[in-house]
């Protein structure tokens, strides 16, 4: 139950990047007090809470940031698919300036749980200052019932 699929970039750091000691030098300038406060990869995988509570599972999703209309649930077949959405402000003709460092980032996020043991039916969301809760029932089990079989 809950198999989680997150998104990760590629944290290999024996590969060659020929933009590494440009962007070193960039960071050693503009980020001075702020240094270490982040590391670039925060939202690709989004942060989730999976509790049971007996009768239900409780997923909570940190999700600061994104509107609700930005935020979709999926499921096919036994797979719940949170997905969530922020769309670049960096080509805003109206926005004034020139950007001297843009570190928010953009793009489509999303984490994914096998829900086979779900009641469909009952799958509830609600997004509250930025968490978003899934509510997701669990299938009723029938007692397992004992049965003598005869022999041949």
């Amino acid at each position: 139950m809950f198999g989680l699929t997150p998104y990760r970039k590629n944290q290999n750091g024996m590969t060659y990047d020929p933009f590494r000691e440009m962007r070193d030098m960039e960071r050693r300038l503009f980020d001075g007090p702020f240094d270490g406060f982040f590391s670039g990869n925060e939202l690709a995988a989004f942060r989730t809470d999976v509790r049971d509570q007996g009768d239900k599972y409780l997923v909570e999703a940190d999700l600061p940031g994104f509107a609700k209309e930005d935020i979709h649930l999926d499921l096919e077949g036994d797979t719940l698919t949170i997905r969530a959405e922020r769309h670049s402000e960096y080509e805003d003709k109206e926005k004034q300036g020139n950007y001297l460092r843009c570190e928010r980032t953009f793009g489509e996020y999303s984490r994914s749980f096998d829900v086979s043991e779900i009641e469909r039916d009952g799958i509830k969301a609600k997004l509250d200052n930025g968490v978003l809760t899934v509510t997701l029932p669990k299938k009723q089990t029938k007692p397992v019932e004992k049965q003598s079989l005869p022999i041949e």
